[in-house]
């Protein structure tokens, strides 16, 4: 069975006066993240990791910041179009992991909670969805978020009916063939006359 890895990264500033949005949940929280999206940086990550796995570019090749239809967009939008890519492609998600590095708000005590809203916008089980939290220690970056994603695609199997189908279609046309052999073989062997009595001396 043909797998597929894509890996993705994003970070966004703190920044006071916009809502906090992490996948795909709000959270209240004294600061969310600048971005001219919603900011949302763990679906941006997991978004640029699933458009990695079938090579169809990034995020920004497909939403472009400077354009205005994209300013304060829900980024489940994006990650959409990256799941009709994967499809597109014949694949589907096997498992998703995620880190979040920040120093606040704490992710802990929510992470079941956007696990669930995480496997809920990937169509997966929670069980299927990996969410860690680290702090930045010694990255002089405790006003900024970073998101880290990894995906595991497999390619999408034809269904059982479709594979029985196609089967019953190639034996069907072996059995034509053997047919045409033969009767291209009898075509080929010359016919004895019937009896004639006037024949006989």
């Amino acid at each position: 069975m043909s797998m597929r890895i894509g890996y993705g990264w994003d970070s966004h500033a703190f920044r006071p006066g916009v809502p906090l949005k992490i996948g795909g949940l709000s959270i209240d929280h004294p600061e969310g993240l600048a971005g001219h999206s919603d900011g949302d940086v763990l679906l941006h990550a997991i978004t640029d990791a699933l458009l990695g796995a079938v090579s169809a570019g990034d995020i920004g090749s497909f939403f472009p910041p400077g354009d205005p239809r994209w300013k304060d967009a829900d980024s489940a939008i994006f990650l959409n179009v990256a799941l009709e890519e994967v499809q597109t492609a014949g694949y589907q998600i096997v498992n998703v992991d995620t880190t979040l590095v920040l120093a606040a708000p704490k992710i802990s005590p929510i992470a079941g909670e956007l696990r669930e809203r995480v496997a809920e916008l990937l169509n997966l089980k929670p069980a299927d969805v990996g969410i860690k939290a680290k702090t930045p220690e010694g990255l002089n970056a405790d006003h900024v978020a970073q998101a880290h994603a990894i995906v595991l695609l497999e390619r999408i199997e034809e269904p059982a009916d479709l594979r029985a189908i196609t089967a019953a279609i190639d034996e069907q046309r072996q059995e034509e063939d053997v047919v045409k052999d033969l009767v291209s073989q009898a075509h080929g062997i010359a016919v004895r006359p019937p009896f004639d009595t006037e024949d006989i001396t």
